[in-house]
């Protein structure tokens, strides 16, 4: 029996879909600053990259206080609960189309292995990109900061791009579980309307 719930709030779903859409204008200006390919022009590529990075910022700011202020931050706590049965639905279940290990609902919304690839995220790519991107932008205040005697720009930049990397993974497999659900389309359509089904 299918049932309706739910699932993601309208600011939730404004947040990640913005989120989403400055990640993927930061990638596409960060490649052309490396010099993947030419588009804008370099120093336009610079300027839209640290317009977009400043505007994550701000839109982190906001979510942060709504996580905080509504409760929802309780969704990201880690567990080691059924990570087991999501690795083996995820290498043979969802071939054989075994019933999924997780349900969502309003309380719990991300299944465990999840909420350690959020974890994984916000612990051990952002601290990169975004340390790096703080260094590389301020790069002309290092010797202000004292920082110049130990930090080279072509390691910043290095693992600036390691960050990028790692984030285009991040992405791309997130986007490749978007497809795991009941059918091919149910969690993007749970994360555009906010209502999931259920069985």
């Amino acid at each position: 029996m299918t049932e309706k719930v739910y699932i993601f709030k309208r600011f939730e779903r404004f947040w990640h879909w913005t989120q989403a859409a400055t990640i993927l204008f930061l990638l596409l200006t960060g490649f052309e600053v490396h010099g993947a390919y030419k588009l804008f022009g370099f120093g336009r590529a610079v300027d839209l990259h640290t317009i977009a990075a400043w505007t994550l910022i701000t839109l982190w700011v906001f979510a942060v206080f709504w996580h905080f202020t509504t409760g929802e931050w309780r969704q990201y706590i880690p567990t080691l609960d059924k990570v087991g049965a999501m690795i083996k639905y995820y290498l043979t279940g969802i071939f054989t189309d075994a019933p999924h290990p997780f349900r969502a609902t309003t309380l719990t919304k991300h299944n465990p292995l999840q909420r350690l690839a959020y974890l994984f995220l916000w612990l051990g790519i952002t601290p990169i990109i975004w340390f790096s991107g703080w260094f590389y932008l301020f790069y002309g205040q290092w010797r202000d900061w004292g920082v110049d005697r130990f930090l080279s720009l072509e390691w910043v930049a290095f693992f600036h791009v390691l960050g990028a990397y790692m984030i285009l993974v991040f992405v791309i497999a997130h986007t490749y579980l978007i497809t795991a659900g009941h059918t091919p389309t149910s969690h993007l359509k749970a994360m555009i309307t906010g209502w999931e089904d259920t069985h």
